[in-house]
């Protein structure tokens, strides 16, 4: 009978060449099997069989037996061939009548049923051609019947051993595909945050850049003012220590997820409150603002998920205003409509107007932003005849 198979290593049977890690181990399990198989042919030679072969007949079975039992150590290379060679040899040797049956199992494990069956019929002929040599050992039927119940259950064994092998690559893979969807996702989270913490950041320091800008053409045109000079540069250093507070807050979440909290502001973090920091820079600005949609203070508490969101329209709009048309009336709408609200913010543009340099990513990642709580955020240019044309930034945010 064969010996229980080796566990399954490293998606390995005992059946297929052995892994390099750990060499002696799976030399040690293919010694022992190969001394269990020889073994067992000669407990079968003399204790189990009644007529066996005598003088130098034994002498040759045992030989034979031993090299049976050594050809199993080749069984993964070419099970078949083994399994038939040795099913051959069993026909003639009492020794390898083990040896056989260990290269039936190794069939069973590791190529398809039908294969198997034909090596274990191969080896209920081999036992009936040695009743035919030794028939004194058993009656004809009881001969076929060990021998057939015996190669169906090391088929049936075999054919186990491989279907759990099979589970087990099965549930390796899976289990490798779940990891790498989860590192993949890992990733795709981290790249969104990452996004995410670009554009804010762009929003915040364009915002304060362009008022700085703002600042210092104002600054440039007071002259010898010097009461105007005092307040304007006063205003400048503040609203740089604004940016620079905005970008120690990135880049502390960025480096390790230390969230630094930003000074305080002399104006409110809502749109009335953006409105009046772009007045006293200097920006013309016509606000209608509806106190329902998220316009000012009070609709800050009611609608928490959606003024942050119409804060950052009007705050790249005004931002895009002071870079591309400075010194251009801007108007800004903010009003609500159903479950819904709606920001405007128009500004003419003239050709000959200086302007800052930009690179649309601020809009990008606007409309990105809108777009992921359900809201859509536009932009065109609406040419008003006499070579004058008009900017305007539209917005639907849906109310949460």
């Amino acid at each position: 009978m064969p010996i229980p198979p080796r566990a399954v290593v490293d998606g390995r049977s005992d059946d297929e060449p052995p892994v390099r890690r750990g060499p002696w181990i799976a030399r040690g399990r293919s010694a022992l099997l190969v001394l269990a198989s020889f073994a067992g042919g000669l407990a079968m030679l003399f204790l189990v069989l009644e007529q066996r072969p005598g003088g130098g007949w034994r002498v040759l079975d045992i030989a034979v037996g031993a090299a049976a039992s050594l050809v199993l150590l080749l069984r993964h290379r070419a099970p078949v061939a083994i399994g038939l060679m040795l099913a051959v040899v069993g026909a003639f040797s009492a020794t390898a009548g083990v040896a056989n049956y260990v290269a039936l199992f190794a069939v069973a494990r590791s190529r398809r049923m039908e294969l198997a069956f034909v090596v274990a019929f191969a080896d209920i002929v081999g036992a009936l051609v040695f009743w035919l040599l030794y028939p004194a050992n058993s009656a004809l039927s009881l001969t076929v019947a060990v021998n057939a119940a015996i190669a169906l259950a090391v088929v049936a064994w075999g054919a186990l051993q491989q279907k759990q092998q099979d589970l087990v690559a099965v549930y390796r893979d899976r289990a490798a595909r779940i990891e790498r969807e989860r590192e993949q996702r890992a990733e795709q989270i981290q790249m969104a945050e990452r996004a995410r913490i670009a554009r804010d950041m762009h929003d915040s320091v364009a915002h304060y850049i362009s008022l700085i800008a703002l600042y210092a053409g104002g600054l440039a045109v007071a002259g010898d003012n010097v009461k105007n000079v005092g307040t304007t540069a006063a205003t400048i250093r503040t609203t740089a220590i604004s940016a620079l507070d905005e970008l120690r807050t990135v880049i502390g979440m960025l480096r390790d997820g230390t969230v630094v909290t930003p000074r305080a502001s002399d104006h409110e973090h809502t749109v009335a409150g953006l409105i009046d920091e772009a007045r006293q820079a200097g920006q013309m600005i016509v606000a209608h603002l509806d106190p329902t949609a998220g316009g000012d203070s009070a609709s800050a508490v009611q609608e928490p998920a959606n003024t942050e969101h119409i804060y950052r329209v009007v705050q790249e709009g005004l931002t895009n205003a002071r870079k591309h048309a400075p010194g251009a009336l801007v108007t800004v709408n903010v009003r609500r409509e159903g479950r819904d609200t709606l920001v405007t913010i128009t500004n003419p543009i003239e050709a000959s107007a200086s302007a800052l340099p930009g690179s649309g990513a601020g809009l990008r990642g606007l409309a990105e932003r809108i777009a992921a709580v359900g809201g859509v955020a536009e932009h065109e240019v609406v040419d008003r005849g006499e070579d004058t044309h008009e900017f305007r930034l539209s917005a639907r945010v849906p109310l949460r």
